[in-house]
Order: C-alpha cells, then structure tokens, then sequence
C-alpha cells in the first residue's frame, strides 16, 4: 500500500509540488525508469496520488499504476474524476480491476466496473468470492443516482436479544466486518430494522445489558430506489452520519454513511454549476469530440435565442440610422438586463434543488424579486442617465436609456424566478435552460423598450 505517512510538501506549496511531480513521473516513464518514478509518488497520500494520476497522459497513468503493482492503493481509484476512473477500468488488465474491487468497499466497486462491457464485467466477477460478488451485483442491480447504487453492502445487524457482551465478542471475533462502522444495526428474523445503537453507547454499557434497552428505535431509514438529490436533502435536513438502506420489503441491505453524502452534495453542487453555464456532465479529461458534443446543444438554442434578439433590433433600424447613439448604448441595456436576470436565476434554481422554494412561498419570493428589480432599476437607471447626459449632452436620451433600464430590470427579475419556476413545475431541470431563456427575454425586452421609447420620444 501506498505509505501513509505525511508527504514531503504543506498544503500551502501543494499544487506547485504536485505540478512538479507529475513533470518528473513523466519524464521518467517516457524514459522508461518506473522505479524512479515509483520513488518519486512514494508517500502521497491517497487524494494526492490521485492528482497525479489524473494530471498524467492516458497512458503514463496506466503504465504507473502497472508499475507500482502491490503497492498501488486502490483507495485512489476512488478518488478519481469520474471520466479517468471510466478510462483506467477499459485499460487496465481485468486481473487488476478484480483485486480492487475486494478491496474496495461495494459502493466504490461498482462506479469502478458500471460502464465495462457485459464480457469484461462478468470476467471481472467471475474473479471474486460468491460474498463479494453477491455484494457488488445488488449495488449493480439498483440504478444509478440512488440510494442502493451509493450504498455499503457491509454492515453490522444484530438480534435484539443479543447481550452487550455478545456483540462485542461477535466483533472481535468474526473476519468479514467492515472496516470502518460507527453504528450496528438491530435486526428482526427477516432482516427488518427495529433500531440501532451508536458504538460509543455499546462500549459504555455493561456487558450483560441486552441490545433492546439501549437501542435507539427512531432511525431514519431510506429506501434504495430514492434517488441521492434526495437522500442528501435528508442527511443535511436531520444532521444524519449514516443510514439503513432497506428494500422494498423493508428489509436492511445496506448503509449509506456521511462521506458519501458529502461527495454526493458536492457534485449536484457542481452539475448545477455547470448547468447553468449550459455545459453538460463533462470534465477537463474528456476528449474534444465529447466536450463539443456536451457544449454545442445549447450554444446552437443561444443562436437561435440571438437572432430572436436581432430581428428586434432590425425592426427598428430606421431609428438607429437617425440616431447612432442609440447603437452605441444598445449593448448596455442588454448586458445589465441579462446580468439582472442571472442573479436572480441562480438564487431561483439553487433554492428549487434544496427544496427552499415552492408553492407556499413562491408568491411571496415573486414580488420580492419584481420591488427588487424596480429598485435595481431605479438606481441604474439614475446612473446611467446622468453619464449619457454627460457622455452625448442629451437629457431626452439620457431618460430614454434609463427608462429602458427600469422595464428590463423588472423584466431580468420576474423571468429569473419564473422561467425556473415554470420548467420545474412540468418536470424539466431548470438549470441547463434557464440561461438560454432568461438572456432571451433581457435581450428582447431591452431592446425592444430601449428602441421603442426612442422612436416615441426622440425621433
């Protein structure tokens, strides 16, 4: 195993030594010096580890994994972006991928071998013990994005007759408990969970005492088939460290610990980020094929959404033929109504995926959002009529644009809270496509009260 012990380089200096790092793993495979460059990851820590590996070519990670052989943490395949992970499990001998998944708890496992082909899956398990195979094949069986593909197979269940004394012994003595566990679940004949007892309360009480008395009945159980936005929710919601996950039946086939919830938070968090910016599920190790088939989609919707936009501004080209000011100003309208709708936006959708807006408040939120946007509107409008005052030494023009900014503000807030709104309310995910439509209507309202009032008041 890779040594634990602390690396050579603080936190502060760590991605510069990283950097250098993984320059000198490469150098030294390229000249095929694996023991140099065995030496040089000796001691990273497992996150660390897997930096390097994902920084390196596609196939320096490969041919390094290979050459550390029995002293390759497999902890660290764990750790990997999702698409380096999937890359490594097509290349690496299937051999390799078996001896991981023993040593990797079930949940790991199964992300490791999910997208392999049926021939090299069945290959793979065909490698392990009937426990571990068993184990991995129920994570396999539940789809993905759920609490029973997320799950730990391993877990502690005892009878609620059971004495103290006798759970301590059965873990001391029995060789196929998880590694880790804080909790030991209470288990009926069939496997139903009746409640659970804490580690720190087992080992503070006397031996003779029997489980049921001290074990707590108001668990919090979820089923395997909800899906981890939710699960998350709850464990943020009840201050949950860990979870039964129980069947259909109600019956206990695994737990779900804090860790893995945390890692589940963390990448919502970051596909809605991208979401927003209309990128799909990609990372910085995809290929260029795979990237422009993420990102294309929606820039062709913006195109669209764009031209939309221009035909509003041809329709009052005689306007801007009389005045050139106005295409002058034109862009800033726009930008402010869209960077306005933006914020709001974001707020909007990240309050609808935490379950902090709804149909009790959502009123509420809506007309806080329009006397928000009257108010930016105003202030803006103050602003920028003064500096066109200023800039072409016209008040008309300078009410014009501030006019103009006041309607597109009012616009930018309502379509940020309704456009998401409304697509969450039929089922769609509010945050690929906000943007596309929020940008939209700023650009369209923007111009169109811009140029409108100009062609009223000014020509």
């Amino acid at each position: 195993m890779i040594d634990s012990r602390p690396s050579d380089y603080t936190r502060d200096d760590q991605h510069i030594e990283l950097d250098d790092i993984v320059h000198a793993v490469a150098d030294a495979l390229r000249q095929r010096d694996e023991s140099k460059a065995m030496a040089l990851v000796r001691g990273l820590k497992t996150p660390d580890l897997a930096d390097v590996i994902e920084l390196l070519e596609p196939d320096d990670r490969v041919t390094l994994i290979q050459a550390l052989g029995s002293a390759f943490d497999y902890e660290v395949l764990s750790e990997l972006d999702e698409t380096v992970r999937d890359q490594l499990s097509e290349a690496l001998p299937n051999e390799l991928l078996a001896k991981a998944i023993t040593e990797l708890d079930s949940d790991d496992a199964a992300y490791l071998i999910e997208g392999l082909e049926e021939s090299d899956k069945q290959e793979i398990l065909a490698q392990l013990t009937s426990g571990d195979r068993e184990a991995l094949e129920r994570n396999l069986d539940y789809p993905e994005e759920t609490a029973g593909r997320l799950m730990q197979a391993d877990f502690v269940a005892v009878a609620p007759f059971w004495s103290v004394g006798n759970v301590i012994d059965h873990m001391r003595e029995s060789d196929d408990l998880p590694e880790n566990f804080s909790e030991i679940f209470v288990v009926d004949p069939s496997f139903r969970v009746l409640g659970s007892v804490a580690l720190s309360r087992l080992l503070r009480t006397k031996r003779d005492v029997a489980v049921s008395q001290i074990m707590d009945t108001e668990r919090h159980m979820v089923l395997a088939t909800d899906g981890q936005e939710e699960l998350a929710r709850q464990f943020q919601r009840y201050d949950l460290m860990s979870a039964p996950v129980v069947d259909e039946n109600n019956r206990l086939v695994g737990v779900v610990t804090v860790d893995d919830v945390v890692e589940v938070i963390q990448d919502e968090a970051e596909q809605d980020m991208k979401a927003l910016a209309g990128v799909g599920d990609e990372s910085l190790a995809d290929s260029v094929i795979e990237t422009v088939r993420s990102r294309v989609p929606w820039l062709i919707v913006n195109l669209g959404t764009a031209i939309l936009a221009s035909s509003v501004i041809q329709a009052f080209d005689a306007t801007i033929a009389q005045m050139v000011a106005l295409a002058v100003l034109m862009p800033i309208v726009a930008s402010m109504g869209g960077n306005a709708g933006t914020q709001t936006m974001t707020v909007t959708v990240r309050a609808l995926a935490t379950n902090k807006l709804g149909s009790v408040n959502a009123p509420r939120v809506i007309m806080r959002e329009a006397l928000v946007g009257v108010v930016n509107g105003l202030v803006l409008s103050l602003i920028i009529g003064t500096v066109v005052f200023i800039w072409f030494g016209s008040g008309k023009l300078g009410a014009v644009i501030g006019a103009a900014m006041v309607v597109n503000a009012i616009a930018a807030a309502l379509a940020g809270i309704l456009i998401p709104l409304t697509m969450d309310k039929f089922d769609f995910d509010p945050a690929p496509a906000s943007g596309v439509f929020v940008t939209t209507v700023t650009d369209v309202v923007g111009f169109f009260a811009f140029l409108g009032l100009a062609t009223i008041w000014l020509i």
